[in-house]
């Protein structure tokens, strides 16, 4: 009789064992780049969530009662700081369970916006100064308008969210910078599921050796390109631009959600008249009605540039198709002019 009831005993032991050996932990993350990472580390243990759905905008997100839920019941939620995702810090502070803000973690490589007003400052001196010579039948004062109009183009290249001197929060963009958050990640995930901790470690190292792959091609592209002008709509791109030494010509910032006005664009399309052949480049998942009016009748081309991975799935290799999908981009429209 003892065997009999043993022998179930010992195999619904076994299970359990088995079950908790392959335990899933639930990672959550704020946006799609970090769950990209996360999903590299987890692969093959778990699917880390997202919180923000596909469109939605990190510096302004309205939760509902449901993402409130969701963050906290996530054993591991990661998001990029209080610098990109402000909604979020009243939320965490009653959170129980562990909380990581990317931005804070050591050993990432941070830029503020405005790193390089002094290179702009000397290339907007340089162009004045010819645009004195090419026009030298203007008067003082037309000049002198001319360079207000300028000026006023460039403070309009940040809006609200990216003031001079703010933390650039799309440090996700810059590889180096995943492969530190991909560490941190993989040393959170086994501590608190050691049973896997040997698999988040190998997948830890597979990350950096297909990132490591992937920088050596999107450098020798973007190598070729680095002469070709390009301009953005949205600053958002300068750790991708850093990390592969390349550099975008102006920013078509609007200064938030408004339209702007007629001076404003006539400066921008001034700008581009005098780049010649270039690219200008926006984020899905909108094509700017401006972009239009911009480049009409110019030798200029608009396409888009995904900074947060719309489509990609949280798979092993979603965060370099992301990286990739960048390089392309800009290589091709580049390589076109």
């Amino acid at each position: 009789m003892f065997r009999l009831f043993s022998i179930p005993l010992l195999v619904t032991a076994s299970l359990f064992s088995s079950a908790q050996a392959h335990a899933e932990i639930e990672v959550l993350t704020s946006i799609k780049p970090l769950q990209l990472i996360a999903a590299a580390v987890q692969d093959g243990v778990g699917k880390p969530a997202v919180l923000l759905p596909p469109g939605a905008s990190p510096h302004h997100y309205a939760m509902r009662p449901s993402d409130v839920r969701q963050i906290r019941s996530a054993d591991l939620f990661y998001w990029i700081g209080p610098d990109m995702e402000g909604f979020l810090a009243p939320v965490l502070e009653g959170r129980k369970r562990p909380s990581v803000a990317i931005q804070s973690l050591p050993g990432l490589t941070l830029r503020h916006f405005g790193d390089a007003a002094g290179e702009h400052e000397a290339e907007h001196d340089r162009h004045d100064e010819h645009a004195h010579e090419a026009h030298g039948e203007h008067s003082d004062q037309a000049h002198d308008d001319h360079a207000h109009e300028a000026a006023a183009a460039d403070h309009d290249e940040h809006d609200h969210a990216h003031r001079p001197g703010s933390l650039d929060a799309h440090l996700w963009l810059l590889p180096a910078n995943a492969v530190t958050i991909a560490e941190g990640m993989a040393q959170d995930m086994a501590k608190a599921d050691p049973a896997n901790a040997e698999r988040y470690r190998a997948n830890l190292t597979a990350f950096k050796q297909r990132l490591d792959a992937l920088d050596k091609r999107l450098s020798q592209r973007l190598s070729e390109t680095r002469t070709k002008p390009f301009f953005v709509f949205h600053e958002a791109f300068d750790y991708f631009e850093a990390a592969y030494g390349i550099k975008h010509a102006g920013v078509f910032s609007a200064g938030g959600e408004a339209q702007p006005g007629a001076r404003h664009v006539a400066a921008m399309r001034e700008r581009l008249e005098q780049a010649g052949p270039s690219c200008v480049f926006y984020e899905p998942p909108v094509r700017p009605r401006l972009a239009d009016s911009l480049i009409r009748g110019l030798p200029v081309k608009v396409t888009e540039l995904d900074a947060l991975g719309h489509g990609i799935d949280a798979s092993e290799g979603g965060y370099e198709q992301l990286i990739d999908n960048l390089g392309r981009s800009l290589a091709e429209c580049l390589e076109s002019l």
